[in-house]
Order: structure tokens, then C-alpha cells, then sequence
């Protein structure tokens, strides 16, 4: 590890970010949102409209971190979504690691927009991605 000045960075924009994570995922009304991306690691954004859902999705070469910030939901995970061998109802604050190939969905269990904090390993989207509504 190199600590003295003489170091150099491949991206000249990454730098360390202080955010309040909690605030800013509150604010956003986007389906989601790149808030920070490294080489390594990425964290985004999401608002998952009332009685709606993430949709199933699995992530063979990553592993994912997801918090709800705001709302209730039902998490979903299993070997592919025919066979799903687990089901919890998440809450406020609780937050679940999901394994890379693991498949996976988070559904929005209430009337009220569902607030997520959502952490890739390695990043899984574009440095600025911005996506306001749910891909179809």
C-alpha cells in the first residue's frame, strides 16, 4: 500500500465521498440512481413504487448488500425463482446480503414508496446511471 503523494488514480473524478445515505435515499424518487461508484464497489439508490416489486434478478459475479431505508417488503431467494427457499418480511433498517447467483426479489408491501440503499461488488450499472421509472 502506497500512502505518500506520488500515487496516482486511473479515474480522476473518484475520490472519497461523504454522504448521508439515509437523507439522500429519502430524497430520491427515481427507480434508481448511481449515488457513488468505484472500481470496486457501488452504491445506488432505489424507490419501488406502492404494491410494486424489484422484479427476480440474479447477479452471478457480484455479491449485493440491499437496506430499506423507508417502507416494509417481502424478500424473496432461492436457486431461480421457481424454486424459491426463502422468504423473510423485511423492515425499516434491516438489510440482507445476497450472495452472488443467488436469485432474488424485493417486493413492496405497502402504500407508500419503498426506499432502498442498494451496494454492488463490483459495480453492477453504470457509473451515472439514472433510471426513473422500472426497466420493462
Amino acid at each position: 500500500m502506497n500512502i505518500n503523494c506520488n500515487t496516482t488514480f486511473d479515474n480522476k473524478n473518484m475520490h472519497p465521498y461523504i454522504a448521508n445515505i439515509h437523507q439522500h435515499t429519502l430524497e430520491n424518487n427515481n427507480f434508481r440512481i448511481a449515488l457513488w461508484t468505484g472500481d470496486h464497489i457501488q452504491m445506488t439508490l432505489m424507490c419501488i413504487p406502492p404494491c410494486e416489486e424489484i422484479g427476480f434478478e440474479v447477479h452471478e459475479n457480484l455479491d449485493q448488500f440491499i437496506r430499506i431505508e423507508k417502507g416494509q417488503a417481502l424478500f424473496k431467494a432461492g436457486e431461480c425463482m421457481h424454486h424459491i427457499t426463502y422468504q423473510k418480511n423485511m423492515c425499516e433498517n434491516d438489510g440482507v446480503f445476497i450472495p452472488a447467483g443467488y436469485c432474488h426479489n424485493i417486493i413492496n408491501t405497502q402504500n407508500e414508496p419503498l426506499k432502498l440503499s442498494v451496494i454492488y461488488s463490483p459495480p453492477n450499472h453504470p457509473t451515472n446511471i439514472l433510471q426513473p421509472i422500472a426497466p420493462k
